[in-house]
């Protein structure tokens, strides 16, 4: 207010409606869902090339927004972490981009339950999305469905895997949680490189939530805008940036950990039904064999 002569209540309605116009310009074509089968096999085939993932269509998590507790919210807004928050929730490519997002949920809730309640989950069990059929692993037989991964605050589904439980594991199983936890950890730098350059998001931001959706939403599409290029992501993410894998298996952790605090948190505790049926389960022991067997990387046994 002070710096451009502009007083609070005019500046508070330019902000928004920029960040309202960026993403209605930009939302079409760089913040888009594929909607098509070969859209999505090009997804999957990312993953299978630089992250010896495949039949994978994207990596899922969830994000904390802090924010000011809004007038007589309560508890609503008030997450684990012991903030006030909004959640968003993001689904990622394999080269740091969003093909999904969800804004806006309070953050007392679960990123589980977030997800139970929002279009890309009823777009996945009603198979609305023009997802491939189902295609055997390289150098395999039974046919297997894409999948989308997931951590363990997350339901097992026929189209969704999570870790196998971190007790008493076999080999095998670590073998998998490792390989998933490679192509999954992708959401988690897309959501740091953001906040290391959108910085906006490394504080509370003193609006209402619908205001705060509105900015998020406009980082979120900038994001994309910034890494489709070259020329600019070369300047917004460049080398080293983002975690990388070398050809010995060992991770460069990025640089944007170092502009973001990284603890262990705590794990939520959540609702989603934990039942997984039999065919999800048979469907994440293939993955498992797979990796044992046909898609094995020579330094997965040593990382484990």
């Amino acid at each position: 207010m002070y710096l451009f002569r502009i007083p609070a209540n005019t500046i508070s309605t330019i902000i928004p409606e920029v960040c309202q116009a960026i993403y209605n310009v930009l939302k079409d074509e760089y913040l888009k869902i594929p909607d098509t089968e070969d859209e999505w096999k090009q997804v999957s085939r990312h993953f299978a090339e630089k992250w010896n993932f495949p039949n994978c269509l994207g990596a899922i998590d969830g994000k904390h927004i802090n924010i000011k507790a809004p007038p007589n919210s309560g508890s609503l807004y008030f997450n684990y972490k012991q903030a006030h928050s909004i959640i968003l929730m993001g689904l990622a490519d394999a080269n740091y981009k969003f093909l999904y997002i969800n804004i806006g949920a309070p953050g007392r809730d679960s990123d589980g339950g977030v997800y139970m309640n929002c279009s890309l989950s009823q777009a996945l069990e009603n198979n609305t999305l023009n997802i491939p059929e189902s295609t055997p692993l390289p150098g395999r037989k039974q046919p297997i469905p894409y999948v989308v991964v997931a951590d363990d605050a997350f339901a097992l589904k026929p189209y969704m895997l999570k870790p196998f439980a971190f007790k008493s594991q076999s080999v095998p199983e670590r073998i998998f949680n490792y390989r998933l936890s490679r192509a999954r950890r992708i959401i988690e730098n897309v959501f740091g490189i953001a906040s290391a350059r959108f910085r906006v998001l490394r504080r509370t931001m003193e609006l209402s939530p619908p205001k705060v959706k509105i900015i998020v939403s406009a980082v979120c599409v900038l994001h994309n805008f910034l890494m489709s290029r070259k020329r600019s992501s070369a300047v917004y993410a460049p080398l080293g940036t983002f975690d990388t894998d070398n050809e010995d298996g060992t991770i460069t952790l990025g640089t944007w950990r170092n502009t973001e605090a990284v603890v262990l948190e705590p794990l939520q505790r959540t609702t989603v039904p934990r039942n997984a049926t039999m065919a999800a389960k048979m469907i994440r022991d293939e993955f498992k064999e797979y990796f044992c067997r046909e898609g094995e990387v020579p330094w997965q046994r040593y990382y484990i």
